[in-house]
């Protein structure tokens, strides 16, 4: 028989984890408007009416909860990118896909300062530390992971003769640049992005 001591310590095992992931994700929230270095313990307990020591218990530094943020960021760009795209036949299919979704996850943010990862990559790429390795290893493994989807596409026969790595770097860059149009209300700018990498998928 599973004692009540252990059934006890489960249930605040599964509270803390629900506590984290929610802090976290807000945490996230604000980093995509303030920027990482806005995320404080302080800040948290003010925005969620908790104590500043309970985050604490969760988190214990600053430090520690902007990297929790990055992964939050992280999870819900898979979540709502990556995931689906991955449910599209592989090729181009799957890439344009990939694309689509990243330009809606900037028309219609999740976030409310727009994209997460090209808010934190523009505060953090030249702060040296363990927040800026988190950022920068999260950003080299979706530029990994969208080469590879290049890739796939062209074993298929599509985009012959095109630089993978040049290739994955337009697309990044371009997108990038469209998230910074909508955060500006440039809407012209975010059509003329769409139109860029329509012509870079065909």
């Amino acid at each position: 028989m599973v004692r009540m001591a252990e059934v006890s310590a489960d249930q605040r095992l599964v509270k803390g984890a629900r506590s984290r992931a929610a802090i976290a994700r807000h945490a996230a929230d604000v980093a995509s408007v303030d920027g990482l270095a806005g995320v404080s313990l302080g800040r948290l307990a003010t925005d969620l009416g908790i104590s500043k020591s309970g985050i604490a218990t969760l988190f214990k530094t600053k430090e520690a909860l902007q990297l929790a943020a990055i992964r939050a960021g992280r999870e819900v760009f898979v979540e709502q990118i990556i995931t689906p795209a991955l449910a599209v036949p592989r090729g181009l299919p799957r890439l344009r896909t990939l694309v689509e979704r990243w330009l809606g996850y900037i028309t219609d943010p999740v976030f409310p300062g727009g994209c997460f990862r090209a808010a934190v990559l523009a505060e953090f790429d030249s702060r040296p530390g363990p927040v800026r390795d988190a950022v920068a290893v999260d950003h080299e493994d979706w530029m990994q992971f969208l080469a590879a989807e290049i890739r796939k596409a062209q074993e298929t026969g599509d985009l012959p003769g095109r630089s993978v790595e040049a290739l994955a770097f337009e697309i990044d860059a371009i997108v990038s640049a469209a998230n910074t149009a909508r955060q500006l209300g440039d809407d012209a700018r975010v059509v003329t992005a769409r139109r860029i990498l329509d012509d870079l998928l065909n």
